[in-house]
């Protein structure tokens, strides 16, 4: 573990800390990310990693990600129902699909693992036993890159606001990879009436008609609430989406998922830009402007 001066330190922590679904294979990406995170945050404030797989990680990966990383390292296996095929899939119309969306050029259209990566994401990473004490998660993926000093500590930013939901950007999915995803949308809200508040953030999902406008939070940057991923209203959501098959059938994105039950079950108080957090995802970034950029290299 690194040692941190003591005059840097601060450990007035909430109940938080920082998920990353990663693999042997990222290990010199995901270094290069925690040095940039560390520097710029987590050396004031030591907040725990929990680093998931769905192949144990081996010895050199666990030793080396220990040695940047201020904060405690927790390595966990995904459980095998949680990254494979439910009962109710047909794996035979599934491989279909991805080739379909192979020859039509969709991106990701006939990778495997990228769906079970996004179903993952969407309805179990909050359940793994590692999560199970806190709070709060800041999502994290290997290669990004942070280009701000972060001064104060967005997690007691969200709690103390009352804040559930945290992202840095914002873009439009791609249709072909969602065509039923709205309408299967409208179909829970209209079977589950009594889970959606009357003030909610639909307006950021739909057009002035009505109309979807495929909008989401680019979720490979959040900081959020795991009370709210655990709430009754949210596990309804997913079991509907996942019972539907899209995930598999089409390409549901756990980015255009998480928005959309963000939009249904929230209001726009509880959800927050973090326009300070200088923060790249290739091929985008969120760089702050004005007075906020001084503390910057983007």
């Amino acid at each position: 573990m690194v040692q941190i001066p003591l005059e840097e330190q601060k450990t007035e922590r909430v109940s938080a800390a920082f998920v990353i679904l990663t693999r042997n294979g990222d290990l010199k990406d995901l270094r290069e990310t925690l040095v940039q995170l560390e520097d710029r945050f987590n050396r004031r404030y030591h907040y725990p990693y929990v680093f998931l797989n769905n192949e144990p990680f081996s010895d050199e990966f666990k030793e080396k990600i220990s040695q940047v990383a201020t904060g405690d390292c927790k390595f966990g296996l995904i459980p095998t129902e949680h990254w494979s095929y439910p009962s109710f899939i047909n794996q035979t119309k599934a491989a279909e699909v991805r080739k379909d969306m192979t020859d039509r050029n969709i991106i990701y259209g006939g990778n495997e693992s990228y769906r079970h990566m996004c179903r993952y994401e969407s309805g179990f990473f909050f359940r793994h036993p590692l999560m199970d004490e806190y709070k709060w998660y800041w999502r994290v993926e290997p290669g990004v890159k942070f280009g701000c000093d972060i001064d104060y500590d967005p997690f007691r930013y969200m709690e103390e606001n009352n804040k559930k939901y945290g992202f840095t950007i914002s873009i439009k999915e791609d249709i072909e990879t969602i065509p039923t995803l709205w309408n299967t949308t409208m179909k829970f809200m209209k079977d589950h009436k009594n889970m959606i508040p009357a003030t909610n953030l639909m307006e950021f999902v739909t057009d002035k008609d009505g109309g979807y406008n495929r909008c989401h939070f680019w979720s490979n940057f959040e900081i959020a609430s795991l009370d709210f991923l655990r709430s009754k209203e949210y596990l309804a959501y997913f079991d509907y989406l996942d019972q539907a098959g899209g995930f598999f059938y089409e390409r549901w994105g756990d980015a255009p998922v998480h928005s959309l039950a963000v939009s249904m079950f929230l209001n726009k108080n509880q959800v927050h830009w973090f326009e300070d957090i200088g923060y790249f995802h290739g091929p985008l970034w969120n760089c702050p402007s004005g007075k906020t950029n001084s503390k910057c290299w983007c």
